[in-house]
């Protein structure tokens, strides 16, 4: 597994992509803080401003922001797997 400072994904309870992205961290025991955008909006703005858009789930990597997936094709898990070293 590759080091790392800090992960936080963006995501909300109803997406089916963030739970698949949060399920992959969680099988590979990788430590992260999920930050709800609906419930908290400001980051939903944060979100925005960094990616242009509020498209979810966002991964921030130790400040790189990564889209774990891609839209009607699903989460890019090899290549988060090569991304965490797992």
């Amino acid at each position: 597994m590759k080091k790392y400072n800090e992960l936080k994904v963006y995501s909300t309870n109803w997406c089916p992509d963030c739970y698949r992205a949060i399920s992959f961290l969680e099988e590979f025991n990788l430590p992260y803080s999920k930050i709800d955008i609906e419930e908290h909006p400001e980051e939903a703005q944060v979100l925005e401003e960094k990616t242009g858009k509020r498209a979810i789930p966002y991964f921030v990597l130790d400040g790189d922001w990564i889209k774990p997936y891609i839209p009607g094709r699903g989460f890019k898990r090899e290549e988060m797997r090569k991304l965490f070293g797992v």
